[in-house]
């Protein structure tokens, strides 16, 4: 069965530890991917934007969620139930074909993770965590940052202090990197990119 799903911001999409039955695929807004460890600690895992794909583990035979997925303003949703997405992928290639796409590209940028948390610094963890919310691309000029997004949670992300986090924000926009405003939320700029290439 598939169902049209709308929700409002901080909304509950599903909880981590509760039955993996279903595929979603977002078509307006942002997810946020968090995970929670028993002791309480807490850390983003990925944050999802229109065209993509989540909670497919259950399609792996994974029984439980293993991360709560919250709503970031407002979003529109299809929810497709396990046995009709299986069906849906062996009958229609066209959405096998997209669907495979995806799984490739969040591979790759799980790789991607894993090699900036081994051999990358905190500050280069942070600029690379700052454009791709911001979902910067090669034609981007200035875009901004999914919002909710608070330095508790990119310290989170980044693997470090909320005080870290602060001071490369601080440097950042010193070096108009990066612009804060109220109303708009959290700016990236291009110059923000030379981070990632700085060897130093």
């Amino acid at each position: 069965m598939k169902t049209v799903l709308e929700f409002g911001d901080q909304h509950t999409i599903f909880m981590q530890g509760s039955p993996a039955d279903s595929v979603y695929f977002l078509m307006r807004g942002k997810v946020k991917l968090g995970v929670a460890t028993q002791e309480g600690k807490e850390a983003i895992v990925a944050t999802l934007g229109p065209g993509e794909f989540f909670g497919e583990g259950c399609l792996a035979g994974q029984p439980l969620r293993m991360a709560t997925a919250l709503s970031v303003g407002d979003c529109r949703l299809t929810r497709v139930d396990k046995p009709e997405m299986a069906r849906m992928l062996h009958s229609e290639p066209g959405l096998a074909e997209v669907f495979v796409t995806h799984l490739l590209s969040r591979i790759i940028r799980y790789e991607a993770d894993l090699v900036d948390q081994l051999f990358n610094s905190s500050e280069k963890r942070l600029a690379r965590i700052l454009l791709l919310l911001s979902r910067f691309s090669r034609e981007s000029k200035t875009e901004t940052v999914v919002p909710g997004i608070n330095q508790e949670h990119l310290a989170q992300m980044v693997g470090t202090t909320r005080s870290r986090i602060n001071h490369f924000m601080n440097k950042f926009r010193k070096l108009g990197f990066i612009d804060y405003n109220t109303e708009a939320g959290l700016t990236v700029r291009r110059g923000l990119l030379s981070v990632l290439h700085d060897h130093g």
